[in-house]
């Protein structure tokens, strides 16, 4: 079963990172652009706001968000393995996780006006 990755491909820091991911992973990842798309909300059962605010994935049929859905991503992609490794530390991983909601937090302000634009279902 493939992961299934849901991220914001209008926000250009996250699509950046997203394309390079998606430059070095093989198929067991599979890209869901949350832009306007009603199918993404149904999946996760999260709402627009939510899935904007965080990286979310769908990994064995559980919605996780966050720090842990990128450790879940690296994972599963051989050159950031090691990460994943070492961001599981617990000292470590709660740095992590406190970091990406600082920066997550900044994006999210400068993505908001996504949720003032009228939904077009892309799916």
């Amino acid at each position: 079963m493939k992961l299934k990755v849901f991220f914001n491909n209008s926000c250009n820091i996250c699509k950046l990172e997203i394309d390079h991911y998606k430059k070095i992973s093989d198929d067991s990842l599979e890209w869901v652009d949350i832009t306007n798309n009603q199918e993404a909300m149904k999946l996760t059962s999260k709402s627009k706001e939510e899935l904007l605010r965080r990286l979310h994935v769908i990994e064995n049929g559980k919605v996780v968000a966050g720090a842990k859905a990128f450790i879940i991503i690296w994972s599963n992609i051989p050159k950031y393995n090691f990460l994943a490794k070492i961001l599981r530390f617990r000292p470590l991983y709660i740095l992590f996780h406190y970091a990406y909601e600082f920066v997550a937090y900044f994006l999210f302000l400068k993505n908001k006006h996504q949720l003032n634009e009228k939904t077009k279902p892309t799916n």
